[in-house]
């Protein structure tokens, strides 16, 4: 039976197991030998990073043609407009492709979510809004590309979710195995 693990990934690590510059390595965090990352996040973004011992279903998780939701949590700088948002589920168009629609809402600030370290800059005179963006594609730091474009840039960024895997319960470093495989991460019905 194939391995899958879901890791909490902090701020600070890249998608892989050993470190580059400034980037810590996933080694540091998941003394498993023999799985590899399907999907990645960048150093500077946090949250949900699925591994697994079979290339198959690496391929499967992170490949954009099998439609497996991603959600992700973005706190951005400003109070986005009703015409951003609507612009984000639309698509942007930028030079070298357009974004898929996507799902994009409002959202509190999330319940019992970790402190970052390094903490996010603050300006007192321009507040900051979380927004939930649900993307079925992952282009090159394409949530951060996307706010930006439409002038509310990210200032965090966490992957909540992967179909209906979530890091509800994962601190930040920690990581827990599922047994059901890709069973684990079929959304559920109406998203």
């Amino acid at each position: 039976m194939s391995r899958l693990i879901l890791l909490n990934k902090p701020y600070g690590y890249l998608s892989q197991f050993t470190p580059e510059g400034r980037w810590q390595g996933l080694k540091a965090l998941l003394p498993v030998p023999g799985v590899y990352v399907a999907g990645r996040l960048d150093a500077d973004s946090e949250g949900l990073l699925l591994l697994t011992d079979d290339g198959s279903l690496q391929a499967r998780i992170a490949d954009p043609k099998h439609k497996l939701p991603k959600t992700y949590w973005v706190q951005v700088e400003g109070e986005p407009t009703d015409e951003a948002l609507e612009q984000l589920r639309r698509g942007v168009r930028y030079a070298d492709f357009t974004t898929l629609p996507c799902a994009v809402r409002r959202i509190d600030p999330p319940a019992d979510l970790w402190e970052r370290d390094p903490p996010i800059r603050f300006r007192k005179e321009i507040p900051t809004r979380w927004l939930e963006i649900v993307l079925r594609e992952g282009k090159n730091r394409q949530v951060r590309r996307m706010t930006a474009h439409v002038g509310f840039p990210t200032l965090r960024l966490i992957r909540y979710a992967v179909g209906a895997a979530t890091v509800a319960g994962l601190a930040p470093g920690s990581w827990k195995e599922l047994s059901g495989g890709y069973a684990d991460l079929a959304p559920p019905a109406g998203r």
